[in-house]
């Protein structure tokens, strides 16, 4: 068990609260922000603390760290803020979902793994990771540092996922594609050949029928 603090007072940190608190053995007990954010003392009754002075409040020898911040800027926001959290001295913890499904997969620090992920044997998933709910990651497949895999990706066997890469929610990455690094993988995407690092892919939106609702046949 753990003492953790949870970088940041949004959306995604009061989701692992959630999660930490009702599936985890570990104790939440501050959230921390850096101080030109701090605008309230508080957050789910635990006390905001400006990041600065996290060290003098909680040092790292104490307590650990869980920085879960989205993919903004391809993931570097995320990045920087975990290897900063090291350099302080702070450990990191990971959260796999009970209700996830996976074989003694090797996790690095700060991963983040959500319900109803089906994660294979013989993968590997490296540090400061986020599989949101639904995801298939097939055997013998690698996840590089830094990534963000939206909800009910599937991600077949034998890929290389490359570091700082965000996949969208339905894509699809065909067996044996290496997938360069800081990709961004739009909705819905189908990958069937290896792909350049900083590649985008970004999937047409449905098109508007030019029949209202109102005067369909049949619904």
């Amino acid at each position: 068990m753990a003492k953790v603090i949870i970088f940041g007072i949004g959306q995604i940190a009061e989701i692992v609260h959630f999660y930490l608190t009702n599936d985890s053995e570990h104790e939440v007990v501050a959230f921390t922000v850096d101080k030109e954010f701090l605008e309230q003392d508080s957050f789910h009754n635990l006390p905001v603390v400006a990041y600065e002075e996290l060290t003098e409040k909680y040092p790292p020898r104490e307590y650990k760290m869980f920085i879960p911040i989205s993919y903004k800027k391809v993931n570097k926001l995320r990045a920087e803020k975990f290897a900063d959290a090291k350099e302080k001295g702070y450990t990191c913890v990971s959260y796999v979902s009970s209700k996830a499904t996976y074989y003694n997969t090797p996790i690095g620090e700060n991963c983040f793994i959500f319900e109803n992920n089906v994660i294979q044997p013989f993968t590997k998933i490296g540090d400061n990771c986020i599989l949101w709910s639904g995801n298939h990651i097939g055997h013998h497949t690698t996840i590089e540092n830094h990534c963000f895999l939206a909800s009910h990706v599937v991600v077949s066997g034998s890929v290389t996922v490359g570091e700082y890469s965000f996949i969208g929610v339905n894509a699809t990455i065909r067996d044996n594609v290496k997938v360069g690094k800081e990709n961004v993988i739009g909705a819905s995407s189908l990958i069937l050949i290896d792909t350049e690092d900083r590649a985008v892919y970004s999937p047409k939106e449905t098109e508007k029928a030019r029949v209202p609702s109102n005067r369909l046949r049949g619904i």
